[in-house]
């Protein structure tokens, strides 16, 4: 007996009964272009855009010349991978209403969690309290996590994905090649972002001694 389900569901033909001859049906070619712009769509999305996103949000704002630039940049590139990822997400439903019998269990699940947490990062971004507000620290706590949570499913996805499609080894390479890029830039503006904020402090408490003391000595006088 043939398996039933994977690629044994997905080859199609036609079988001429006169001749007895079979031959295969475009229709396999045209369900793997789909699923390869469906791979595409949320590779882009989710496992570059969304990392490099969180990148500008974490190490730009650090940079006081850079507000609210770093904000904007960080919203249209999350915003932008939110809208190629429900792209990436539609045909990944479209490719499942014409692929009874075949299941990808934990890739199919842990989409469904990343459009659903991407969804409400974009209603939280609308309900953002003031900087002042009492609930922007909850806020800001409740956004690292789940940002966060969706960067690492992301790139968890996008190899399950890659498992899944099984296209030339130079693509894998090449998304490992981009991952590790962003990890080295995110390590090394962590180092640099984190030399600022300290020389900034020293700076900040060396100006508090200078005044505090010029004030002592102002009132000796």
């Amino acid at each position: 007996m043939h398996v039933t389900s994977g690629p044994n569901v997905q080859s199609m033909a036609t079988l001429n009964l006169l001749s007895g001859e079979t031959a295969t049906t475009n229709g396999g070619g045209s369900k793997l272009r789909k699923r390869n712009i469906h791979g595409i769509l949320n590779t882009v999305s989710w496992g570059i855009l969304m990392p490099i996103g969180a990148i500008t949000a974490r190490y730009l704002k650090v940079f006081k010349s850079a507000d609210p630039a770093w904000f904007y940049l960080h919203a249209a590139c999350q915003f932008s991978a939110y809208v190629v990822g429900v792209a990436g997400w539609g045909t990944g439903l479209k490719l499942g209403s014409e692929s009874p019998g075949i299941q990808f269990d934990t890739h199919r699940t842990i989409g469904i969690v990343l459009f659903s947490l991407g969804t409400l990062q974009v209603f939280a971004l609308l309900l953002r309290p003031k900087p002042d507000h009492k609930y922007r620290l909850y806020w800001n706590i409740y956004h690292h996590l789940v940002g966060y949570a969706v960067i690492i499913l992301s790139v968890i996805n996008v190899f399950e994905g890659f498992d899944i499609l099984k296209p030339d080894e130079k693509w894998k390479n090449a998304y490992i090649g981009v991952i590790v890029a962003l990890a080295f830039i995110a390590v090394v503006l962590e180092a640099y972002t984190w030399f600022v904020v300290v020389k900034r402090k020293r700076s900040e408490n060396a100006g508090k001694l200078q005044h505090n003391g010029y004030g002592a000595r102002s009132q000796q006088a």
